[in-house]
């Protein structure tokens, strides 16, 4: 990466963050040494930059600074293109419709040789083999998980076995062709996940619920991931569970 365009991102990332941001996750994140983030960023500040530091804290951009509307490279337009069509195809409808109106406004707003490019791009996601139910209740789910609404639903377990749920939802993961929901169940106080193909039925209750340190996306990101690396040490991966069963 050439120093003016690793300058640029720099900008970006501070940019993308609320809080302050370290030298060593904006040197991780660019792949450099955290050396080469400190000479750029002192870079930006005597050039104009309105960067502010803190001892043990990171770097911020002071509030109110902006830049100008920015241009994409090739493979950086090919990367959102390929996201966003991936949307289109696999998520529900509402989330499909939100990414073709966010790609017709990056699209308004590039320069004409970019413009050509994303709307000649050969990159694609086929959408006529997937699973008409793979997102269902997606849209009311996300509203859920925002809301922090407690939902009532219907599940079909793999072995034909119905069972009703009180349910608080916590994110959704989507693993390729399938996508799961992964919620805090009440009946088995205990973090549970489920396919969105399998859903019959959900409703939204007007209760909502608070998120806590031992009950949250994070906690349960923690749980897997740590279960999974024990896994990593005394199985090959060949031997993982497939998400999509």
């Amino acid at each position: 990466m050439r120093r003016a365009d690793r300058l640029f991102q720099i900008v970006t990332i501070l940019r993308s963050r609320r809080g302050a941001t370290t030298a060593k996750i904006i040197a991780e994140q660019l792949e450099v040494s955290e050396r080469t983030i400190y000479r750029d960023i002192q870079a930006l500040m005597v050039s104009g930059v309105p960067i502010e530091s803190e001892a043990g804290v990171g770097y911020r951009l002071m509030r109110g600074f902006t830049l100008p509307p920015l241009n994409f490279q090739e493979d950086e337009l090919e990367a959102l293109l390929l996201g966003m069509r991936m949307v289109q195809a696999w998520s529900d409808r509402a989330m499909g419709r939100a990414a073709t109106h966010a790609l017709q406004k990056i699209l308004a707003e590039l320069p004409s040789h970019l413009k050509r490019m994303g709307e000649q791009t050969q990159i694609y996601s086929p959408q006529f083999f997937v699973d008409a139910k793979a997102a269902q209740f997606g849209e009311e789910l996300r509203a859920a998980i925002r809301q922090k609404t407690l939902i009532w639903v219907r599940y079909k377990r793999v072995d034909g076995v119905e069972s009703e749920r009180w349910l608080e939802p916590l994110g959704m993961f989507f693993w390729g062709r399938t996508w799961t929901l992964v919620a805090w169940c009440r009946l088995r106080r205990e973090y549970r996940e489920f396919r969105l193909d399998r859903l019959l039925e959900l409703r939204a209750a007007q209760e909502t619920f608070e998120t806590q340190k031992d009950k949250c996306l994070d906690h349960y990101l923690d749980r897997v991931t740590s279960m999974y690396n024990e896994y990593f040490q005394e199985h090959s991966r060949t031997d993982l569970p497939n998400p999509n069963e």
